[in-house]
């Protein structure tokens, strides 16, 4: 991330803890820290003030990495969480801020690094701890030209460990096999890393988001494949539904009315479009066809850093701790076809990546939908 990038999100999200009555943001969530600082890892810590002001406390094994990465006012390094305590209170020290509000990441601490980030040691008492979790998502939810087109190389990049999964669903592979071929394509490709690639087969394909198992495939299995790149920082969200031989009509059927309603959503994917109101037309087209016993979660929500974070569904939101989104803003990303319709005997489900425009929808994951495998 360029430091004209960053700069305007330090405006951004200065002037929205101005509004809210936040003092400091201490952040340990490393999508966010990547987000507000362009370096984001585990065992780590960003304050940012008011006044523009960014701390970085780190393990002093990695000062010399973050220094090179980084855009930060303060850079300290720690040898343990001990120190990080300490860190952060000499920070506070440092920046005069004696009383007043925090805002912390309720949505990702565990209670034990709230009680962390909440030591005497680490914050004065006068100073109060508030969720900051809307902050954040708000500024991250419409993604800049840079932002774009790092998803759209995720995107690329799944398409490419889509292939290499697909052309191993057959008899006598086991789900781990395939993700682990899917993986190595993704790497291959341009990958840095995956959130947790979703593999699952048969009946497992009922299950909302399978882990891949040691499960060997059968002839006329159904394979449920839903994989998510890292690249450069940004992620991709595809599935895709194949058979590992001829499907049975009532797959066939299934199949393509899940695909006549993911589409249908994907169509009305527009700026001004409600997350709720795609979510309702999808869940419509497969409750009008009588499906209705058959569906199960939401089928939308945003991508970025994260594979799923802002825009959710209200209700989806309300779980994540997260607040009911707005109308849908041009260069919103979102992945549509989140869940699926579960049958009983397996489940089917697609799931694309799209770009929110003004004028429509961007489908960046391009993949073919299909369950037969091509010959």
């Amino acid at each position: 991330m360029d430091s004209k990038t960053l700069k305007g999100r330090m405006e951004r999200c200065r002037r929205l803890m101005a509004e809210r009555g936040f003092d400091v943001l201490l952040l340990t969530k490393p999508a966010n820290m990547f987000y507000m600082t362009g370096d984001g890892r585990l065992c780590a810590f960003t304050m940012i003030t008011g006044g523009g002001e960014v701390a970085l406390g780190v393990p002093k094994t990695d000062v010399e990495d973050v220094a090179n990465t980084a855009h930060y006012s303060h850079l300290t390094g720690f040898d343990d969480e001990v120190g990080m305590i300490h860190a952060i209170g000499h920070y506070f020290q440092e920046f005069g801020i004696e009383k007043g509000t925090v805002g912390l990441e309720y949505t990702y601490l565990t209670q034990s690094m709230f009680s962390m980030l909440t030591h005497p040691h680490a914050k004065p008492e006068d100073v109060a701890p508030r969720d900051c979790t809307a902050i954040l998502s708000e500024l991250r939810i419409i993604k800049d030209a840079e932002e774009i087109e790092r998803i759209g190389q995720a995107a690329r990049v799944a398409d490419a460990g889509m292939e290499a999964a697909v052309r191993h669903v057959r008899p006598g592979v086991t789900e781990s096999r395939i993700a682990a071929e899917a993986e190595y394509a993704m790497r291959q490709e341009g990958a840095d890393g995956f959130w947790l690639s979703y593999i699952s087969s048969g009946e497992r394909t009922n299950i909302a988001h399978g882990l891949p198992t040691q499960r060997t495939i059968r002839e006329g299995d159904l394979v449920m494949i839903d994989i998510h790149p890292i690249v450069n920082g940004y992620s991709a969200d595809m599935c895709r539904t194949i058979c590992a031989g001829r499907p049975t009509p009532e797959q066939e059927d299934a199949f393509s009315l899940y695909l006549r309603a993911q589409q249908k959503a994907i169509g009305m994917a527009r700026a001004g479009m409600g997350v709720a109101e795609l979510e309702q037309a999808l869940h419509g087209v497969l409750r009008d066809a009588g499906q209705a016993e058959h569906i199960f979660g939401p089928p939308i929500h945003g991508v970025g850093i994260e594979f799923e974070e802002s825009p959710l569904p209200p209700g989806h939101a309300f779980f994540h701790g997260e607040k009911a989104p707005e109308p849908l803003k041009a260069n919103t990303v979102i992945a549509v076809g989140n869940c699926g319709l579960y049958t009983g005997p397996w489940g089917v489900r697609v799931e694309d990546t799209v770009v929110v425009t003004g004028d429509g929808p961007t489908v960046l994951t391009t993949y073919p939908r299909q369950l037969r495998q091509e010959a």
